[in-house]
């Protein structure tokens, strides 16, 4: 029988692989009740986590490393939902890189950024595996530059920062834009709202340059930031649907969110305060997560192949080690508009 995964225990109790990261690395972090659950799922399980790459003398570890921007969602790790349905974008990548990952003879080292800071998260990874993937506004620049002089590091998301780094990243100006000339051309939406990450997120900041292209080209009135800023989570979601219901003025016809989470806390927020969704406000998302086909109405969005993000990192690193000077290879992968029922269409799963 094969030994318990991170998977198993994510499964059993019905949380998201992040947060049985963040329990066994930051458990603080982590509500009591979600962590006891998750602890307990361990031990039934007979779950332990691999230390086995510390202290390796081996040149080559077998392992790959993936470090990543850990944020909680509680709204998310509360949720009823359980096994896929549940995956959010971190674990969608993490799914992607660790089945490559095992096909590849490699095994699969997941450290999330929280307390300690990035540079504690490079020191740890770089020395206990052979190469590493890292999602963008996770470790400085200036740490990759230095650590990827011997090791193999590929970029995930944001813009290539770094010329001489592989790099993969979607097309989220082009989607966002697509989506945002779907819902003007083909809904006759004009009162648009954009509801955009921090503005030091780069996938963010490109969706909304996608976004605003589209109104101009339409002759759509369009402001030069986000009508709302947040962080990227169903609770910040519901934040913002609420400030711009309270804001002076009509409401917007539709709320375009810079990504699925936020658009899933914003529909709970809309039914609140009693605004149907779409015949009201349509709303839309970014990501394509599964959680996005379960809510009603079901969410339109932006779907982006995250396993396929995780895949491409791994052969990337692979190629990479078995030919150290061969030049950098930088990937856009493409995305499609899923037309659902909360902008107005027909919901296909009906």
């Amino acid at each position: 029988m094969s030994a318990p995964t991170v998977y198993d225990v994510a499964d059993r109790a019905g949380v998201s692989i992040a947060t049985v990261s963040r329990v066994y690395r930051s458990p603080g972090s982590v509500r009591s009740e979600t962590r006891d659950r998750v602890l307990k799922a361990a031990r039934a399980l007979g779950y332990v986590p691999s230390g086995s790459a510390r202290g390796l003398a081996s040149r080559s570890t077998g392992v790959l490393g993936l470090c990543f921007p850990d944020y909680a969602d509680p709204d998310a790790e509360d949720s009823p939902a359980n096994g896929d349905e549940e995956m959010l974008y971190s674990d969608e990548i993490i799914r992607g890189m660790e089945r490559a990952a095992r096909r590849r003879g490699y095994a699969l080292l997941i450290a999330a950024s929280l307390a300690g800071g990035p540079e504690n998260l490079v020191a740890e990874v770089a020395g206990r595996v052979d190469g590493f993937a890292v999602l963008a506004r996770t470790v400085p620049t200036e740490s990759l530059e230095v650590i990827s002089r011997r090791l193999p590091v590929v970029m995930l998301a944001g813009p290539r920062e770094i010329d001489h780094l592989d790099h993969i990243e979607v097309a989220n100006h082009d989607g966002q834009r697509e989506l945002t000339r779907h819902l003007i051309g083909d809904h006759g939406y004009r009162r648009l709202a954009f509801v955009g990450g921090e503005a030091v997120s780069p996938d963010a900041e490109a969706r909304f340059r996608g976004f605003r292209q589209a109104c101009e080209e339409a002759g759509v009135e369009v402001p030069g930031q986000p009508d709302v800023r947040a962080e990227m989570t169903q609770a910040e979601g519901r934040r913002a649907a609420h400030a711009l219901l309270d804001r002076p003025g009509e409401p917007p016809r539709a709320i375009l969110f810079a990504n699925d989470q936020m658009a899933v806390g914003a529909l709970h927020a809309l039914e609140e305060r009693g605004t149907r969704v779409p015949d009201d406000i349509a709303v839309t998302g970014f990501d394509g997560i599964p959680l996005g086909r379960l809510v009603r109405p079901a969410l339109t969005t932006v779907r982006q192949p995250m396993r396929r993000l995780g895949e491409e990192a791994v052969e990337l690193l692979v190629q990479r080690l078995a030919a150290p000077k061969r030049e950098p290879v930088s990937l856009v992968l493409p995305v499609t508009v899923m037309r659902r029922a909360s902008c107005g269409c027909p919901d296909p799963q009906l």
